[in-house]
């Protein structure tokens, strides 16, 4: 297994834009309907800052996100806007959980 965080933050007017890649990739991930991986953005309280979690059940489970032309668009873009802050990726140790996670 594999977990990995991502934050960044975006300038307010590409807040909207952000949001509807996001629901792009969100979509392409549901038709596809892998049990392998799992993905989850969040928004927090100053409405510009955002919180990715990935979840993935193996190696194979991450070529699922990148190969996906909506999360290579969300990405380019993503950089095209100038976040205020870069995207951050940090890996995740599980400690424990009280659900299946796959």
């Amino acid at each position: 297994m594999n977990f990995v965080k991502v934050q960044y933050t975006v300038k307010a007017e590409y807040v909207e834009t952000n949001k509807k890649n996001i629901a792009r990739v969100m979509r392409d991930l549901r038709d596809i309907n892998s049990p392998d991986i799992k993905y989850t953005a969040f928004l927090l309280d100053d409405g510009k800052t955002f919180v990715h979690f990935v979840l993935r059940a193996n190696d194979e489970a991450g070529s699922i996100l990148s190969d996906l032309e909506s999360f290579k668009d969300f990405q380019q873009q993503l950089g095209n806007s100038e976040p205020e802050s870069p995207p951050k990726p940090e890996d995740l140790t599980l400690v424990d959980t009280n659900w299946d996670i796959f």
